[in-house]
């Protein structure tokens, strides 16, 4: 049994001051995520917070043609706003891949930017683990690792970032919104999650006492050429083995401009920015595509189990990309791959 308070805060800014006064609370929200943490005792709060009254769960454009999403906006009810399917149909792609339905109703937008590595040893609490038990080393590495990331990796961790929101949200630029007790500020996505380094315990660069509010996306939405592919073990809910979100802007017959993120690879939502350029000004083709495939996997590491993933992701890539550019985005009711 897990002893812990629970409290319902009034409004943003009791949640922000009972949450720095109790340095062992947790915000709770749909607890897709942190209830399973508890019941497998890998997170022990000592106090949960409760913020699913507050009044963060509109949609709503903003000035410069954008979209601000509340936190605790539920996943189902983005994937199907009238303006994301609109303007954004990778982000809708993207979530409806993820999950099942009932889990999709529960999660929340700020809940699952902050969902942790689905990693078996990770919620083992009777193996090392340094995301877990900082120092106590990776059994992963030397491991089952099938699952296991390829890019961004150390020595201290090469779990996965489970999430496929995610993903499409980096590849669209979006911020994070936060707030805390020193005032309120905007987080680029890239820089909002980390990769482990040194500090494997730490998932995002969000302060300890800060609560996601908000997360904002651009005008650009990239709604005529795109796609959402996920593989993985089985079409029902399962976890992404390689996911891939490519979104691109034509001109002429050549790439005006793209965007390129994977899933199920990194301790990260993974977007390279040098594999985007690469294409800038090419038309499109497999040629473009392999020699975008093969710059996003320059870096590449694979370990005992899951070597595959590296020809997986090279083949991913090409074929989101051909998906995209020929405006046939992967459906996510049939899930065959088109």
């Amino acid at each position: 049994m897990i002893n812990f308070e629970y409290a319902r805060p009034a409004d943003v800014g009791d949640a922000v001051r009972q949450m720095a006064a109790e340095p062992g609370a947790k915000f709770i929200a749909g607890g897709t995520n942190l209830l399973d943490l508890m019941k497998e005792d890998v997170e022990r709060p000592t106090k949960l917070i409760d913020i699913t009254r507050l009044p963060l769960k509109e949609v709503t454009q903003t000035r410069d043609g954008g979209l601000r999403i509340g936190a605790l906006v539920p996943n189902s009810d983005l994937a199907w706003h009238p303006l994301v399917e609109k303007r954004y149909p990778i982000l809708s792609s993207a979530i409806l891949a993820g999950a099942s339905q009932q889990l999709r109703n529960m999660a929340s937008t700020g809940g699952n930017l902050l969902q942790r590595t689905r990693c078996y040893y990770f919620y083992d609490t009777a193996t090392p683990c340094n995301k877990r038990a900082p120092g106590s080393g990776c059994s992963a590495i030397d491991g089952l690792n099938r699952m296991h990331a390829i890019l961004g990796t150390s020595d201290a961790c090469i779990a996965v970032h489970p999430s496929d929101m995610c993903v499409a949200m980096a590849v669209l630029d979006a911020k994070v919104h936060v707030t805390g007790p020193k005032g309120e500020r905007a987080i680029a996505f890239a820089d909002f999650h980390r990769l482990p380094a040194d500090e494997p315990e730490r998932d995002t660069n969000l302060a300890p006492d800060e609560m996601i509010t908000a997360v904002e996306l651009p005008a650009r939405g990239f709604p005529a050429n795109y796609t959402y592919l996920k593989i993985r073990d089985r079409l029902s809910y399962a976890f992404a083995l390689v996911s891939v979100a490519a979104a691109l802007e034509l001109d002429g017959g050549v790439i005006k401009e793209a965007r390129l993120g994977l899933g199920g690879v990194a301790p990260k939502p993974w977007r390279d920015t040098a594999a985007e350029a690469a294409l800038a000004g090419r038309p499109p083709g497999e040629a473009a595509f392999a020699h975008a495939a093969d710059t996003v996997l320059s870096g590449a590491k694979g370990y005992a189990h899951n070597t595959f993933k590296i020809d997986l992701a090279r083949r991913a890539i090409v074929r989101a990309l051909t998906q995209a550019a020929s405006g046939t985005p992967q459906s996510q009711s049939s899930k065959k791959i088109a």
